[in-house]
């Protein structure tokens, strides 16, 4: 435990350099190398958005959301060069919360054992991305499997209606997100087609004379897509952390597809998410 925190620890320290650097030089940049028709595999902590690379001579996929591939193909005028190594531009790779970039160069000493056939993205060498999310999806996964995977509680909010039921099992925070752990069944022998699940914010009590204002809140993550509800359906919806007066709530509205009146209404008070467990 304390080898992880020192490790994080060093981690933030490095992030906070890379912060104060306004501009990063290709000298600076790590060095990565290429072998003639050999694929070389970039592992990233985090899924890969984006990959620029800058030389038409260097091919690039991504076989997983986490590893890049790479594979140098020289063209004929390279062929014809007497040069056994030189350079091939600079190779970006941005990730959820990071952007990092390397000096890629050839070699076409084949069998060079020096030459890696994979390599890993290092905390040192990332920059973060100002305004995204905090936590990677690999870590936030983690903790939504460990919500699941506990033992359930009595529920925090519940409504049920024509055979259809919906909970609130569970509130965690991490970081500055909020987590919300939400059950539907189905009582009924008639499967329900789940349409969307909308979340927004508005008053508490509402009446015929009152113009609503109400505030819609996008979940950036979630478990599991929406499908059909044959008996269970258990899901984790990650929300940026929110606050809002005690005479509003968060509104939950689970609807069918088809044209129904099998809709729910879940209202969540912010009570239930100041006392949200965390972790």
């Amino acid at each position: 435990m304390k080898s992880f925190l020192l490790s994080m620890l060093a981690c933030f320290a490095t992030l906070s350099l890379f912060a104060q650097q306004p501009e990063t030089f290709r000298s600076q940049l790590p060095q990565i190398l290429l072998e003639k028709e050999v694929s070389l595999h970039i592992l990233s902590p985090e899924p890969i958005s984006y990959v620029d690379i800058s030389s038409s001579q260097v091919m690039g996929d991504l076989p997983q959301e986490n590893v890049l591939r790479l594979k140098w193909k020289p063209d004929s005028l390279a062929e014809e060069s007497s040069d056994s190594e030189g350079s091939l531009g600079v190779l970006t790779v941005v990730g959820e919360s990071f952007m990092a970039q390397y000096e890629l160069s050839f070699s076409d000493r084949a069998g060079s054992s020096f030459i890696p056939a994979s390599y890993s993205i290092s905390p040192e060498e990332i920059k973060p991305l100002v305004g995204k999310a905090s936590i990677p999806t690999s870590e936030l996964r983690k903790h939504v499997l460990a919500m699941l995977s506990s033992r359930k509680h009595r529920p925090l909010r519940k409504i049920k209606a024509h055979g259809v039921a919906m909970q609130l099992n569970a509130v965690y925070t991490v970081g500055d997100l909020v987590l919300l752990d939400i059950t539907a069944t189905n009582s009924t022998n008639l499967s329900y087609d789940i349409d969307q699940m909308r979340m927004k914010i508005e008053d508490r009590k509402i009446t015929k004379a009152t113009n609503v204002q109400a505030m819609e809140v996008e979940p950036i993550w979630q478990l599991y897509g929406h499908g059909a509800l044959k008996r269970s359906f258990r899901n984790i919806y990650v929300l940026k952390k929110m606050t809002f007066p005690a005479n509003k709530v968060l509104h939950i509205q689970l609807s069918e597809k088809q044209l129904s009146g099998r809709t729910l209404d879940l209202k969540v008070k912010y009570k239930d998410i100041l006392d949200a467990d965390t972790f």
